[in-house]
């Protein structure tokens, strides 16, 4: 596999439709921070991010986005709509053959990227730090690393270990 991508760089440049068919391009959303949520609409580990996430977005308002991207390969796309429709989620995009997945070494749901408004690689891992045994976080990695971009400064830390359910591919 290639290697990862490297923190403070551009992010790769990808193009996804959401699930009614619209287009949606990275390099297109400079100007605001951009939140890639790698989702299933399955995992529990993502359920209960999608609500922790959907409460930072009321504070920062139009100056970051939430990219959910659904990659998982045997979720179909009637029930990727159900979900995302009863929990509220603003863009769910669709990566049916984990292009995009692939592209940026997505291994779990979900898996966090923040991007910066000038198309740079700021944060990469969990959203928060609960884990199978800890149930309730103390840390809250997404949060922070919006708000420290946000504000002009480095996330820290920059990268920490996701966790969640693994992502489902199919062998081509």
């Amino acid at each position: 596999m290639d290697t990862l991508i490297a923190i403070d760089k551009p992010a790769p440049d990808f193009e996804l439709t959401d699930l009614v068919g619209n287009r949606y391009r990275l390099t297109k959303q400079h100007g605001r921070v951009i939140i890639m949520n790698f989702w299933s609409a399955e995992c529990p580990w993502s359920e209960r991010a999608d609500q922790e996430m959907l409460s930072y977005l009321r504070d920062w308002g139009e100056r970051a986005a939430l990219w959910t991207i659904a990659a998982n390969a045997n979720e179909p796309l009637e029930m990727l709509q159900q979900v995302s429709g009863q929990r509220g989620l603003p863009v769910v995009l669709h990566d049916a053959h984990q292009q995009v997945a692939d592209l940026y070494q997505a291994q779990t749901t979900p898996h966090i990227f923040v991007i910066d408004q000038f198309g740079l690689l700021r944060y990469r891992g969990a959203v928060n730090d609960i884990t199978f045994r800890q149930r309730t976080p103390t840390r809250y990695y997404l949060q922070a690393a919006v708000e420290a971009v946000l504000a002009g400064r480095r996330p820290d830390p920059e990268e920490t270990p996701p966790y969640g359910c693994t992502i489902v591919r199919y062998a081509a």
